[in-house]
């Protein structure tokens, strides 16, 4: 049973008049024009729709709804539409209203749970928050990028971070749900200032986190960067070992990693190397073999076998079988075996003889 499902709104780069190195949010978004208020409601009414075809929720309030009871035992469901692409908060106020005013409209029909926005740290401000307040906004996620203030530069951000811990506590001061976002390789980056940077997340303590490689798309600054060899993108062996050290920084301190990587199939057709659709996989699979690795013990001569719950199961066999091949190569002495226990927590794996 899905158990959570976002209904997207993509207002590309409507609200941002500034030009970051990395961004052309037509290609990313796919979409060369924004929704109105009234695509607004037909996109909602056309997921919902969908999801009444496959699922079943538990309605939080009395519901207009088609969604009936779900069997007992059986997961709800929460929906949420999420304003995506652009910086939401950067367009006019009177037109955040229109948008918003659509997706209350659902939420307080029960038709929707939660209404979720993606904006800059610096369109952040106390009339900005009041709005979004009166429209029973649940989550605003800022697009940090990085915490080193010469990356910022680089990339030509227009702020520096110290708008990002201002900004982060405000939102959190109104009572919001707070999402921070970390970019892996711009222009000046290393492993060591990405690493400071998930650090300096964790000090915020946001709700949510999404972690992205810097991926280069054409008819961008950065493109343009790297054709001339002014910018040199790390590979992707680098960027999985940085995102995997960002991820346990950041998981340990419980904070849930809602996202690594861009997932569009269409966007590979305009990405510049090192995209890999499974990426996420990619660094969960290295993180799973590291976790069972420091549990291997040089005196094992028994079989043994390697457990996790059924949700991480395909994470500690590795993408594309890549962590079976790895200990069978590297151990070759061994017997391992692979096995569920659904007592054990999302990506915790216990090694056993």
């Amino acid at each position: 049973m899905k158990t959570h499902a976002i209904i997207p709104i993509f207002i590309p780069h409507k609200g941002c008049p500034n030009d970051c190195v990395f961004c052309n949010q037509n290609k990313i978004t796919l979409k060369d024009t924004p929704e109105d208020d009234i695509n607004v409601a037909e996109t909602i009414d056309k997921y919902l729709l969908t999801l009444e075809s496959k699922y079943s929720r538990t309605p939080k309030v009395k519901r207009q709804a088609p969604f009936h009871e779900p069997p007992n035992g059986q997961d709800t469901m929460t929906v949420e539409v999420a304003f995506y692409g652009g910086s939401f908060t950067g367009i006019p106020i009177y037109e955040q209203s229109k948008y918003l005013a659509v997706a209350l409209s659902y939420k307080k029909r029960g038709l929707i749970d939660k209404i979720h926005l993606s904006t800059r740290p610096d369109y952040i401000d106390e009339e900005i928050l009041s709005t979004l307040k009166h429209y029973e906004v649940d989550t605003i996620e800022l697009g940090v990028q990085s915490f080193d203030d010469n990356v910022l530069k680089k990339s030509n951000r227009g702020h520096d971070s110290s708008i990002v811990y201002k900004s982060s506590a405000m939102i959190k001061d109104f009572g919001f749900e707070l999402g921070l976002q970390l970019m892996i390789g711009l222009p000046g980056d290393t492993p060591e200032k990405s690493i400071h940077s998930a650090h300096e997340l964790v000090k915020i303590k946001p709700a949510i986190a999404r972690l992205y490689p810097t991926i280069i798309i054409e008819n961008t600054t950065l493109h343009d960067m790297f054709t001339s060899g002014e910018y040199n993108t790390p590979t992707l062996s680098e960027y999985i070992s940085t995102t995997k050290a960002m991820y346990r920084i950041i998981s340990d301190a419980e904070i849930n990693v809602i996202r690594i990587g861009l997932r569009s199939a269409d966007l590979v057709k305009k990405a510049g190397a090192n995209f890999h659709p499974a990426f996420r996989q990619l660094v969960e699979s290295e993180i799973a073999r590291d976790m069972i690795e420091e549990q291997l013990h040089k005196d094992f001569h028994f079989p043994i076998q390697f457990l996790s719950n059924e949700k991480s199961f395909s994470n500690m066999i590795g993408h594309k079988k890549s962590n079976k091949l790895y200990f069978a190569k590297k151990y070759p002495h061994l017997r391992f075996s692979y096995g569920v226990d659904n007592s054990l927590a999302d990506n915790q794996y216990v090694v056993v003889e």
